[in-house]
């Protein structure tokens, strides 16, 4: 083998070998909570992937793609845009049943992608949301606060075009069980 072809392949083992830290959290149960945090910061410094989850602190902010950044508190989901400096969802308001497993969707047109993202309500540890598009599925990434909050906030962004449409949200636990599903309304 040409020394080329070896660094190429370094190169590619490499980049294999740091992206196994982020995939196996996206399915590992729910951990204590200091060695959630430090694996999520050792998944952050391996590279984010799609799919994972991430436990953060308070306050702690998250770059959701599209521009976004995201944060969450006790009191629920906060975001900013580029074309807005901060918005807020609220899951202590009561408008949000805590009671029950549920999933929630929200789509922002940002530029040319479609930033969709939403509350999801469970008991169980959530690990994967699997958006239905017109254009095929999509896994998004979920974020959470440490501890068991009993709800998270879940993320994704996809190419804008005329065509698109969202068919379903739906949320896995760890065992790839479906938590909680939701089928958007057409106009």
């Amino acid at each position: 083998m040409t020394t080329t072809k070896k660094c190429v392949a370094a190169v590619v083992v490499a980049a294999a070998l740091a992206a196994v830290p982020a995939a196996a959290q996206a399915v590992a149960p729910e951990r204590a909570p200091a060695a959630a945090e430090a694996q999520s910061r050792s998944a952050e410094a391996a590279g984010r992937v799609a799919g994972s989850v991430r436990v953060v602190a308070p306050d702690e902010r998250v770059q959701a793609g599209a521009g976004v950044e995201l944060w969450l508190t006790e009191e629920g989901k906060h975001w900013s845009t580029p074309e807005m400096d901060y918005q807020f969802r609220s899951v202590v308001d009561g408008n949000i049943d805590l009671s029950r497993p549920s999933i929630g969707l929200m789509t922002e047109v940002l530029g040319d992608r479609y930033f969709l993202s939403g509350i999801y309500v469970t008991k169980n540890t959530a690990v994967r949301v699997v958006v239905d598009t017109s254009d095929g599925k999509v896994t998004g990434s979920v974020i959470r606060l440490a501890g068991k909050p009993g709800w998270g906030v879940w993320y994704t962004d996809v190419p804008l075009h005329d065509d698109l449409a969202v068919n379903s949200v739906t949320l896995y636990d760890q065992h790839g069980k479906k938590i909680a599903s939701l089928t958007p309304s057409r106009p």
